[in-house]
């Protein structure tokens, strides 16, 4: 099973969209600051998350989060569930 996740730093209120095989792992590495891209950013909290079948789904489903590019609608999405 693969995820699509939507994190938010405590610290700066800022969102990280991304995918992964093992949501448990990847969150931890987020806070042990092991992700480039977040490492001083935290703490984070995973506030959404969708399973699927394979890599490829998780991928096109983060990058057409990504492509909306709007905060609106990424917490709408996050809202909804």
């Amino acid at each position: 099973m693969f995820y699509t996740y939507i994190l938010r730093s405590e610290k700066s209120g800022r969102y990280y969209i991304g995918h992964t095989e093992s949501l448990s792992n990847r969150i931890q590495n987020h806070n042990e600051g092991k992700v480039k891209s977040t490492r001083n950013k935290g703490p984070w909290h995973l506030l959404y998350s969708e399973a699927f079948d394979t890599k490829t789904e998780a991928n096109r489903r983060e990058l057409q989060i990504k492509s909306w590019k709007s905060r609106k609608a990424i917490e709408e999405l996050i809202t909804r569930t």
